[in-house]
């Protein structure tokens, strides 16, 4: 009987990234030993061709799988590169492993090729960065990785794994065997006695209304949002990031509000419902400046309730009751105290309340309706998305970029289930980050259709990464939103100073044409009526789809700082 061999450094870190679950890693082909490893233990490696958008795959994927996403770098530029991924990553609280390869052991501070300060490049787009310096250590050292990625808030961990040290020929025998993959790793729960006082406090409310943000889905809890909104009669909104943490048809789901709630808002008509609220549940969200239209969205007199797994998040921006635990199981426990009381209030309210959300509902759609149907050419979005809707089911995923393009898809696509998802990278806003965060997304959910929208001047930043949806087989409908412009920065410089600069407006150019150099089927659009057979086509096809859509540049969503400065 021939004696096993020892593993080598590589096969031990590949060895140590399939224990926790990893079946794919984004990365070019460096640390090229780990990924020549990879295939032995069930990994495939997809290969971006920018880190950029190789950390947005990452992040596409774990927001889907509900797995830890990998991303490898060089060191160096390459490494620099990961930053703005690894930094929406940490701002929306996405868990990633980023394996950087860094100069040999012997070669630090001696000027390498690339050689650069990794400890404090990543210091602030990162929650754990460490080196790992012997061999006998790198399953301890990946442990710790995916514990820092998935445990607490989530976020990203970079370990740095020196290339001689990669290139040792004897690894070490594993010695672990904990897979620590999925997230959150560890749940916990809110303190009893305030989960008690809460419920006390949204029972006996006026007028209680619960904002659902993006930490729903990361912590699984749609079912039990759900829950709470049905069995204790109370309204629920969400912020761009938790669109889809409710079914958007329920009587009691007031849409999504923020700083868009302006004309053609979806939740535009449901304004009163948040001025008048006098108890506010946060759940899950930071209550950032886009989420609360700059902290003016609810009322001053108002009392807050923030559940969230980061305690210091609880009162950042509204001084409220604590309760910080896992969003799944607290909420949990505050609909059984909810219903171990006196909710005779509540269900008295209840269908005062719907009758409110459903004739704002009803405003919204009389308001929205000439555009939702226009045959206007260059296209509105609005009709975009009304066509799109039609396509829609429970099971398909939404991907946007940043910019308008979120704007469009959380304002005119419905959510059809608690638990539907609707991805866009609004932890920074970077732009281009749509496409590769789709194509993450797509991994993670073969099953399911993915839908991506983005506009023109985001989309610069990655059309290299349709050769990889080819090379790799990821299919993804993608919808460019063609203005010929930086539509966002544009209609705001006008708004706030009455002129625009000339960087916002660009040159024609054919993403179409772009899509088929590259491989993938791309389509032009210029009249409304093709839009919607266009989609269908790219949904019976078994390769990515560009349709580049021809999009009217006067076209702006529902921004509350443009009301009264534009015309639409």
């Amino acid at each position: 009987m021939a004696q096993r061999r020892n593993l080598t450094a590589a096969e031990s870190f590949a060895a140590a990234l399939a224990r926790h679950g990893a079946t794919t890693v984004f990365g070019q082909s460096i640390p090229s030993q780990i990924h020549l490893a990879g295939p032995s233990f069930g990994i495939r490696q997809v290969a971006y061709r920018t880190e950029n958008a190789g950390a947005a795959m990452a992040d596409g994927f774990a927001r889907i799988s509900g797995k830890v996403g990998v991303v490898t770098a060089q060191n160096g530029p390459a490494a620099t590169l990961l930053v703005p991924g690894l930094a929406e990553a940490l701002t929306a609280s996405v868990p990633i492993v980023a394996i950087v390869q860094d100069v040999a052991r012997t070669n630090l501070d001696r000027n390498a090729f690339q050689e650069l300060d990794h400890l404090d490049l990543f210091k602030g787009c990162a929650k754990w960065i460490r080196r790992v310096n012997t061999a006998n250590r790198i399953d301890d050292y990946v442990d710790m990785a995916f514990t820092a990625a998935a445990s607490g808030r989530p976020g990203p961990a970079v370990l740095l794994c020196p290339y001689d040290l990669i290139a040792e020929r004897e690894g070490p025998e594993p010695r672990r065997g904990a897979s620590l993959g999925a997230f959150p790793l560890d749940r916990t729960v809110a303190d009893p006695e305030r989960v008690a006082r809460t419920a006390r406090m949204l029972a006996e409310a006026e007028r209680p209304l619960v904002v659902a943000g993006g930490g729903v889905h990361l912590s699984g809890a749609a079912a039990e949002m759900a829950a709470l909104q049905e069995r204790a009669h109370l309204p629920v909104a969400t912020t761009t990031m938790g669109k889809g943490a409710v079914d958007e048809a329920h009587p009691l789901s007031v849409g999504p509000i923020g700083y868009f709630m302006g004309p053609g808002g979806a939740a535009r008509y449901q304004r009163g419902l948040v001025d008048e609220a006098d108890v506010v549940l946060f759940v899950g969200t930071r209550t950032n400046q886009n989420g609360t239209d700059s902290w003016t969205l609810f009322p001053n007199g108002a009392r807050f309730i923030h559940l969230d797994v980061d305690g210091g998040e609880v009162g950042r921006n509204y001084e409220s009751e604590r309760l910080v635990g896992d969003a799944k199981l607290t909420l949990e426990a505050l609909t059984a105290a909810l219903l171990a009381g006196d909710l005779g209030k509540r269900r008295a309210a209840r269908k005062g309340v719907e009758a409110r959300i459903a004739e704002g509902r009803a405003k919204h759609r009389s308001e929205a309706a000439s555009l939702l149907a226009s045959d206007k050419s260059p296209m509105r979005p609005e009709r975009m998305m009304a066509e799109m809707a039609k396509l829609l089911t429970p099971s398909s995923i939404v991907v946007a970029d940043a910019s308008y393009a979120s704007i469009w898809t959380t304002n005119y696509l419905p959510s059809l289930a608690a638990g539907m998802r609707f991805l866009a990278p609004r932890g920074m806003a970077g732009l281009g980050w749509g496409l590769p965060m789709a194509m993450g997304a797509r991994l993670a959910a073969p099953a399911s259709e993915v839908f991506c929208l983005v506009g023109d001047g985001g989309f610069a930043h990655v059309w290299s990464e349709l050769e990889t949806a080819r090379r790799s087989g990821i299919k993804v409908i993608l919808t460019v939103l063609n203005n010929q412009e930086l539509g966002y920065q544009k209609h705001a410089e006008n708004a706030l100073f009455g002129a625009h600069t000339d960087a916002v407006d660009f040159a024609p150019v054919d993403h179409a044409a772009v899509a088929r150099a590259c491989g993938v089927a791309g389509v032009r659009v210029e009249r409304a009526q093709d839009y919607a057979p266009a989609l269908r086509e790219a949904m019976a096809r078994e390769e990515t789809t560009l349709i580049d859509v021809a999009t009217d540049p006067d076209a702006f969503p529902p921004i509350t700082l443009f009301e009264g400065r534009l015309q639409a």
